[in-house]
C-alpha cells in the first residue's frame, strides 16, 4: 500500500511540472481535492464568459508530439484562432527535444455552462488562449480523467477530441474505456472511431480488443474500420490477422477491405494472399477487388501479377478487370502486354 501511494505521489508531482506555456490568458491555478467531475461542474456552473480548463496526465509510450506546425516547425497553437492547424504563437527559442513528451495536456473549452471542445497538446507546445480565462488544474488522477471523458466521447460533434484524449492516457483505464465504447450498445460511428484509436495508440491491449471486434461486432462497416485500425497497429500479429481476415471472413465487404490494405504492404505473404483471393474467393466482386489491390502494391510490383491474371484467369470478368487496370498503368510492361493483345487480335 505504501508503494502504491509513493507511485501515485510521484506521478502527481511529475504532472505538476507539465503545465504548458500559456500566453494571452487570465491564468489561474487550482488544486483538485474533491474529484475532477466536481471541480469541472463547479467551474462550468459559475462561468459567465468562455474559458479554458486544462491539466496534464502521463502519456502512453510512442511518438506523441501534439502541437500546431508552420512550415514543418512547431510554433504553438492559437486556441481561439480560426485556423487551428497554424498559429501566430512563436517559440523559436525552444530547445529541440530528443525524446518524446512524458505527458499529455488535456484542454476543455467551456461556454454557456457546458463543454464545447476537448483538445490535446504536448506540454512544450506554446498556447495562446485568446485573452480568455484559463484555469490550470493540479492533482487530477488519470483514471478520473478517463472516466470524465467517456460520456463526452459519445456526444455528436464533440467525439474526436475526447476519444483522442482517452487514447493518449498511459493509464490502463484508457484501454477499458475504449473497449467500453466498442460495445454493441454504442453506435456504429462511435465504435468505428474508437477502433481507430485502439489501433493507432493502444499497443497490445488495443490489438486484442480489435481482434475481438473482428470476431464479434455485428456490423460489416465497423469491422471494415477495424481492418484499417489494424494497419495502424505496431503489433507483429496485426498483419497476420489481416491476412486471415482476407482468407476467411464471412463478409465479402470485409474481405475486400482486408485485401485493399494488404496491398499497401510488401512481402510474399501479402502477394500470396491477394493471388489466392483472385483464384479461389467465391465472390466475383472480391476477386475484382483483389485485382484492384494489385494496382496498389508499391513500386509497381503488381504489374507482372496483373499480366498473369489477364493471361490465365478462368473468370472473364476478372481477366477484363486486369486488362482495364493495366490500361490505366504507365508501366512499360503493361503497355507492351496491351500492344501484344491488340496486335494478336487483328
Amino acid at each position: 500500500m505504501k508503494n502504491i501511494f509513493l507511485v501515485a505521489s510521484l506521478a502527481a508531482a511529475s504532472a505538476l511540472g507539465q503545465q504548458p506555456r500559456i500566453q494571452n490568458a487570465k491564468l489561474e491555478t487550482r488544486t483538485v481535492s474533491g474529484g475532477l467531475a466536481s471541480a469541472m461542474n463547479a467551474i462550468a456552473s459559475s462561468q459567465t464568459t468562455p474559458l479554458w480548463i486544462g491539466y496534464a496526465e502521463p502519456v502512453i509510450h510512442g511518438d506523441r508530439e501534439m502541437c500546431c506546425f508552420n512550415n514543418g516547425y512547431a510554433c504553438g497553437c492559437s486556441l481561439e484562432g480560426t485556423n487551428q492547424n497554424q498559429s501566430s504563437v512563436a517559440n523559436s527559442g525552444s530547445p529541440v527535444r530528443l525524446e518524446g513528451p512524458s505527458h499529455v495536456v488535456v484542454l476543455y473549452r467551456v461556454e454557456d455552462h457546458r463543454i464545447g471542445k476537448v483538445r490535446t497538446f504536448s506540454p512544450d507546445c506554446e498556447l495562446d488562449a485568446g485573452g480568455l480565462q484559463f484555469i490550470w488544474l493540479n492533482g487530477v488522477q488519470a483514471a478520473e480523467s478517463v472516466h470524465y471523458l467517456v460520456p463526452l466521447a459519445t456526444q455528436e460533434g464533440l467525439r474526436h477530441g475526447p476519444l483522442q484524449a482517452i487514447a493518449m492516457h498511459a493509464d490502463p483505464s484508457a484501454d477499458q474505456a475504449l473497449e467500453q465504447l466498442t460495445a454493441p450498445s454504442s453506435s456504429e460511428s462511435i465504435r468505428r472511431d474508437a477502433a481507430f484509436w485502439l489501433g493507432s495508440a493502444r499497443g497490445k491491449p488495443g490489438f486484442e480488443i480489435l481482434t475481438r471486434m473482428l470476431r464479434e461486432d455485428p456490423s460489416d462497416k465497423v469491422r471494415e474500420q477495424v481492418i484499417f485500425a489494424l494497419t495502424q497497429s505496431k503489433e507483429p500479429e496485426a498483419l497476420n490477422t489481416i491476412i486471415r481476415t482476407a482468407h476467411d471472413d464471412k463478409s465479402p465487404r470485409v474481405r475486400e477491405q482486408a485485401l485493399f490494405w494488404l496491398a499497401q504492404k510488401a512481402g510474399s505473404k501479402v502477394v500470396s494472399t491477394i493471388q489466392n483471393a483472385i483464384e479461389n474467393d467465391p465472390d466475383t466482386e472480391v476477386k475484382k477487388k483483389a485485382v484492384f489491390a494489385l494496382t496498389q502494391m508499391p513500386n509497381n510490383e503488381g504489374v507482372p501479377l496483373l499480366i498473369q491474371v489477364a493471361r490465365t484467369n478462368h473468370n472473364p470478368a476478372v481477366r477484363k478487370q486486369a486488362v482495364f487496370w493495366l490500361g490505366q498503368s504507365k508501366d512499360p510492361r503493361a503497355l507492351a502486354f496491351l500492344e501484344e493483345v491488340l496486335l494478336g487480335s487483328r
